[in-house]
């Protein structure tokens, strides 16, 4: 697509906009950005662009914003739909998501990954299992760096790992992966994409394009992926915790296959519960189709302790294992965190609510938790929806928190920060709250150590 002297409308600021505008400015065209938000957010990217001499408007999209452009491109957040990107299709402007412009400047081999839940572990691992394998690469796409800053380094990486979101998905016409994964799918962003069957449909765009020479990891477990098999151009490489694949990577619950071959114990991951294992399943399986090594594969699996703030394992102190779930700002995350862990719990849950109803969890926690720790605003919600089936104590600070959970926690027990609640009560973020208990259970620990 030659852009040269022609106008280019980036819809939605962000750094994935101004990252595009950078690529834009490269190949000679002429960007503007709009974005309908305004205020102080907007304040430090709109001093890159005008750093840059790229003019921005913001609080609203102008008909000027898009007469005259040969391309539009909107970022993931705006839907394609939107009545000025349609008029100006019909107005012989091309819509090209920026994913897909990217990908024309792309030198390295694509590893995409895309699903409902997981792929931000999935993509975080994958990196470090081809870097155990000594090569270059680069983690991009669906989180803090945009492909469009990834396709401009120089050197350019051996791979780049690509988290896609269905967004992103949307408005892809050629991008062609060299290895591409759909994790699951399950009901979500239905507001843009309709029913469920219509966004399983944009979520197996990921293997549309690709060819013989490519290859297709599919999650055998999950009906709608399993299907997404079917009648697939690219070599398929599946993978399960239900079936023994001959030609796939596999589970029985203790150990881990490539076909008949037993490459791995479970127990060689740190990371989890059995939405972890499939994680680690698809990034084997996708490890296996790229042919890389499997003794450097399974060493950096061994080396990997998870995402930061994701159900992150941080210490093993006097029989206890200690888990960060800072992450967890909502009761399904909660959810999710539980099911993760057989062994009992102690759990450390409270913080700025979302009006969620924690009754819902009731016969989770029954099940799962042996002792509650609560702290901030929701800390006496959480007591009323829990505390007549799981003994209850309230903490005035994180580590006030943590020293309730040491000294209730036995060994053989996981103490778990899984607030469900967000954390702007008492801290800046939840990376921010991940860190002050890390901090605590790392002081908590020295502490008894010398007891």
């Amino acid at each position: 697509m030659d852009v040269t002297g022609k106008k280019a409308t980036v819809v939605g600021l962000g750094q994935t906009a101004v990252a595009v505008v950078r690529l834009l400015l490269r190949e000679g065209a002429k960007p503007v950005v709009t974005e309908k938000g305004d205020g102080a957010n907007y304040e430090s990217l709109r001093a890159q662009l005008d750093a840059l001499g790229v003019d921005c408007e913001t609080g609203g999209h102008s008909e000027e914003a898009f007469d005259g452009a040969a391309l539009v491109i909107p970022s993931p957040g705006v839907s394609p739909k939107l009545d000025l990107i349609q008029r100006a299709q019909l107005a012989g402007a091309a819509v090209v998501g920026e994913m897909e412009y990217a990908f024309q400047f792309c030198r390295s081999r694509v590893l995409a990954v895309t699903g409902t839940n997981g792929k931000t572990t999935t993509t975080e691992l994958l990196r470090a299992l081809v870097e155990s394998c000594g090569r270059s690469i680069v983690l991009a796409g669906n989180n803090a760096f945009p492909f469009s800053a990834a396709v401009m380094l120089e050197p350019a990486p051996d791979f780049i790992v690509l988290e896609v979101s269905s967004y992103q998905l949307e408005t892809a016409r050629e991008f062609r992966p060299w290895i591409a994964a759909v994790l699951n799918v399950t009901p979500d962003h239905l507001a843009r994409h309709g029913a469920v069957d219509e966004y399983a449909a944009v979520k197996a765009r990921i293997y549309a394009n690709q060819t013989e020479c490519d290859a297709a990891v599919i999650n055998r477990d999950d009906p709608y992926v399993k299907q997404m098999g079917e009648g697939l151009r690219a070599r398929v490489v599946p993978f399960s915790q239900r079936e023994r694949l001959q030609n796939g990577v596999w589970s029985d619950g203790a150990g881990i296959f490539a076909g008949n071959v037993r490459v791995a114990n479970t127990s060689d991951t740190r990371l989890p519960g059995r939405h972890n294992m499939e994680n680690v399943l698809c990034a084997l399986a996708m490890m296996r189709a790229g042919g890389f090594d499997w003794a450097c594969v399974i060493r950096g699996l061994r080396g990997f302790r998870g995402v930061e703030h994701r159900i992150e394992f941080v210490v093993r102190h006097a029989g206890v294992d200690w888990y960060n779930d800072s992450k967890s700002t909502n009761i399904d995350s909660l959810r999710v965190a539980l099911e993760s862990f057989s062994e009992p719990i102690v759990l450390i849950a409270g913080g700025q609510g979302k009006g969620s109803d924690y009754r819902v969890l009731r016969g989770m926690v029954a099940g799962r938790v042996r002792r509650l720790v609560t702290l901030g605003e929701d800390a006496e919600k959480l007591e009323a929806a829990f505390g007549d089936i799981v003994p209850a104590e309230r903490a005035g600070d994180m580590a006030d928190a943590v020293a309730k959970a040491g000294a209730v926690a036995e060994p053989g027990n996981v103490v778990l920060l899984s607030p469900a609640c967000a954390s702007f009560d008492m801290f800046d973020n939840f990376e921010h709250r991940g860190r002050v208990f890390k901090e605590c259970v790392a002081y908590y620990a020295r502490l008894r150590s010398r007891d």
